[in-house]
């Protein structure tokens, strides 16, 4: 059962939109997953809904969702029609909203349209979603587990190391940075990196994963040139009682594109997804 574009109002007034796909008459209140996207990304891209069907096709409630302030609208689901969101977006936004879905998910009357299983919520983030799902993990004591996809190893990847991006930033107050596929400039304004050096505590991605107690599964592809493998390694040896899986030819979005009009899964997607189901249902592959 699908359940599209549920609104949730977000701190900073924008929605939150996700996509419910629940398993067909479970016997019991399923687990489920919490998706996020990363950076330029959103919850329609590419193959995400195919991989939402199969972990509902194996008993697993999985909720697509977008960040409230990724540019896209819920009359252009599939467009950056609201640049001015997407440069204000920031981490604490992010944060807040995966806050906010988890709230609903929690509310007596989601509960009683679509139970779930609270005690089996796993928290999935590709890109620099995985990041941002790695700090809300430490802080949310709901989310019982931790999946990351490709994730990026700092927060700060545009600027780490830069300090003339940063001068040039803080001087003209925004940073465009090109959509390769809309062509697109995208704007970033000096907000998102204010908001990062006032929580850079709070941000730190090392810091997290050393206080992280839950079960976490690391899924990278060894083929990532976005992200390369060799942040994936270094949050393993952050939290050395993850697991981290290397998807051998796997690019950073697992065989995918956009706009994506196969029925099936890419060959990569399909070990992901396999793994994530796996480690959701509490298995061992």
């Amino acid at each position: 059962m699908l359940k599209s574009n549920i609104s949730l109002p977000s701190a900073a007034g924008k929605p939150v939109l996700l996509d419910l796909h629940y398993p067909e008459n479970p016997a019991s209140p399923p687990p489920v997953a919490v998706f996020f996207h990363g950076f330029k990304g959103f919850k329609d891209w590419g193959w995400w809904r195919l991989g939402a069907e199969a972990f509902a096709a194996a008993g697993i409630a999985f909720l697509r969702c977008n960040f409230s302030h990724n540019g896209v609208t819920p009359v252009q689901p599939e467009d950056f029609a609201d640049l001015e969101a997407f440069g204000q977006n920031n981490y604490s936004r992010e944060l807040a909203d995966i806050r906010a879905v988890i709230d609903w998910l929690h509310l007596p009357e989601t509960q009683r349209q679509y139970p779930t299983d609270p005690t089996r919520l796993t928290l999935i983030g590709h890109s620099r979603g995985g990041g941002i799902a790695i700090i809300a993990a430490r802080e949310d004591a709901r989310i019982r587990r931790l999946n990351t996809w490709a994730s990026v190893d700092g927060l700060d990847f545009l600027w780490h190391g830069r300090p003339e991006l940063i001068e040039s930033w803080r001087k003209n107050g925004v940073l465009f940075i090109p959509n390769a596929r809309t062509g697109q400039q995208m704007p970033l304004y000096f907000q998102l990196y204010e908001d990062f050096e006032k929580n850079a505590a709070r941000f730190d991605l090392f810091a997290a994963l050393r206080e992280l107690t839950i079960p976490m599964l690391i899924l990278h592809g060894s083929a990532d040139t976005s992200v390369p493998p060799a942040a994936a390694r270094r949050l393993l040896a952050w939290n050395p009682a993850a697991e981290l899986r290397l998807i051998e030819g796997a690019d950073h979005v697992f065989g995918g594109r956009h706009p994506y009009p196969e029925a099936d899964l890419p060959a990569t997607a399909r070990e992901l997804v396999a793994a994530s189901v796996a480690f959701c249902l509490g298995e061992q592959q």
